[in-house]
């Protein structure tokens, strides 16, 4: 039979956004092989991310303390290693009201603030859709179960991001007719939204059984919530740009545009791994 023609062009140089993903799948690969390096590697990620993020706000007219979502980001972070939740809900609580307070005073005790109230949510937006997602990445390293690594879990992670944006991809080119949400992503198709959940399944299905040693239902779970969850975060960050009025967050990643570009989808599909492989390593 003769191979599918494209129904859409891929958007992107393909053979740049292959050559630097391969590179940032070597580096998650190398972390993952060097101890206590997983946590280091998802800090510096989401420092650059918060950077990238901030500076097209500050660009736009928003006015954010760069201090405070970088530092209060790493505390979050950080603060999961040794308590876990506890901590990055302790951590995300104080940058919050630090956030608050730094923008109250961005022009002293005797100007009044401007666009206080816009401000202050876009700036709990940015802690909420960059480093507390992120530290849900990081907690990955801190799971067990029955003897499973943490390292299993977030090859699990990774494997099914991999499986739902190459299945996104593939159907979306090939057979993307019926758009998702035209207004938001004209791109975003329903074909290519099935493609992310059959592929992430599948993926999900056989890590879980021969990663994990658990119930394959819970791969489909995996699966599908990942892909969902990708497939919103994209639709989100869609949206971010086009209020800002730009293409890319940034020129950092060669293929993909900037670092958020490609974290877009894979940092709410991490807060969604977590939940659902929590729930296998507590049983």
């Amino acid at each position: 039979m003769p191979a599918p023609k494209p129904k859409n062009k891929a958007g992107r140089n393909l053979k740049q956004a292959i050559g630097v993903g391969v590179l940032l799948g070597a580096l998650v690969i190398l972390a993952l092989q060097i101890p206590y390096a997983w946590y280091p590697l998802i800090a510096i990620a989401m420092g650059l991310a918060t950077y990238e993020v901030w500076r097209r706000l500050y660009e736009a007219g928003y006015v954010l303390s760069l201090l405070v979502l970088s530092i209060g980001g790493q505390v979050m972070i950080w603060l999961s290693l040794p308590f876990g939740t506890s901590g990055l809900v302790a951590g995300f609580v104080i940058s919050v009201l630090l956030l608050m307070v730094t923008r109250l005073f961005h022009h002293g005790r005797q100007s009044p603030p401007h666009n206080y109230v816009r401000d202050v949510a876009v700036g709990v937006f940015v802690l909420t859709w960059i480093p507390l997602f992120g530290s849900f990445a990081a907690m990955l390293s801190r799971m067990q179960r029955d003897g499973v690594s943490g390292a299993s879990f977030i090859f699990t992670f990774m494997l099914c991001v991999v499986a739902s944006d190459v299945g996104g991809y593939v159907f979306g080119v090939l057979f993307g007719s019926r758009p998702m949400a035209p207004a938001v992503s004209p791109k975003k198709s329903w074909e290519g939204f099935a493609g992310s959940i059959a592929f992430s399944c599948i993926v999900g299905v056989a890590c879980v059984v021969l990663l994990l040693h658990a119930p394959f239902w819970a791969g489909i779970l995996l699966g599908v919530g990942l892909a969902v969850s990708a497939t919103l975060g994209d639709l989100v960050e869609s949206q971010f740009k086009r209020d800002l009025g730009i293409k890319d967050m940034s020129g950092m990643l060669p293929g993909h545009g900037g670092l958020m570009d490609r974290l877009d989808g894979m940092l709410p599909g991490a807060m969604i791994t977590w939940v659902v492989l929590n729930m296998l390593s507590a049983r």
